[in-house]
Order: structure tokens, then sequence, then C-alpha cells
């Protein structure tokens, strides 16, 4: 091989490894689901595709299933509940927003076999709902899961990006639902 044969490889190398940074670090990264709290959806050591870029050019929707900074430097992996505005309740396994209880279908099997507890947040009245910029997540296996009821309304800022996909195992490739 001579020199420019070698220059030419080299700068291929170069280019495609920029490529590859640049696109994990501002669209998409891979990540491992740590824990049972996203069961049945998600399984413990499952590797999923995060979006980065939708939250850039939308707001989260319900149901949206997230990565975001939480507490001690960890990310934690849940599903969006609660929109800005909103007050949250549960009970006797019914999601109430706003007084109106919502369909969870992406949960019937975790529902038919583990009953939740029910809760209302102590900090929401009639007067109080989730913060502007603000989403109220919770884990799809309730009973197994720290969520927004034991740390708080989310920062919209906080949160790294949608799972859109999970890759690994093979026997689980799926397209992540929000219904």
């Amino acid at each position: 091989m001579d020199l420019d044969t070698i220059y030419d490889w080299a700068k291929t190398i170069m280019l495609a490894a920029v490529a590859a940074l640049m696109i994990r670090l501002f669209f998409i990264t891979p990540v491992i689901v740590e824990g049972q709290s996203m069961m049945p959806t998600l399984e413990d050591d499952s590797r999923m595709i995060i979006n980065k870029v939708g939250y850039m050019l939308d707001e989260p929707d319900r149901f949206d299933v997230v990565v975001f900074n939480a507490e001690e430097g960890k990310d934690y992996i849940k599903r969006i509940i609660g929109l800005p505005g909103e007050q949250i309740a549960y009970e006797n396994n019914r999601l109430y927003i706003n007084g109106m209880e919502m369909e969870e279908p992406f949960l019937q099997t975790a529902v038919d076999e583990i009953e939740t507890a029910d809760f209302e947040l102590p900090l929401l009245s009639a007067d109080q709902v989730v913060p502007e910029d603000h989403v109220f997540v919770m884990g799809d296996n309730r009973s197994n899961s720290r969520d927004s009821r034991q740390i708080g309304f989310v920062p919209v800022s906080e949160i790294v990006g949608e799972a859109n996909v999970v890759f690994w195992p093979p026997e689980h490739i799926q397209m992540i639902n929000k219904q």
C-alpha cells in the first residue's frame, strides 16, 4: 500500500468515528435496563435505544417511556403518567388524571398479577398540580418502582430521551408502544 491509500483509510476511519460520536452524543444512544421497575414492558438487562432529538422538537406525551437523570447521578427508565397542570391519583389499580379514569392497556398483565397500593400525592390538592415544565413518572411494575411517588416530579429538562426500541435480547426485539 502506498502512503496515499493509508492516508485515505485513516481519514475515512476518523470521519466514521466522529460521525458515530456525534450520533451517540446528540441523536440516539443505547441504554441497559437495570431492575424490574418497568416489567412487563421492559425486562431487566434488556438493551434499548433512546431518541435524544424528539423532545428538542416536541413536548413529552403521556405514556412515553423515557430515560431521565435522577438522584445520585443515576438514570431512571419510567413511563410519563402526568403532564404539567394535571392532578394524579391511583385507586383500586385505576389511574385517575384530573378525576377521570385513564386506560393503561400496557399494564394489563401486571395488574392481573399484582395489586398496586392506592395513592394520592400528598402535595397535590385541588389547587396544586404537576408543575409547569415537569412530569409525573411511574414504573410499569407499580409495586416495585422508585418513581415520582418517592422522588417527586421530574423536570422536563432532565429527560435524556424517549425509549423507542428494544434490540437485545433477540427474543424481546420490539418497538416500545404508548398503548
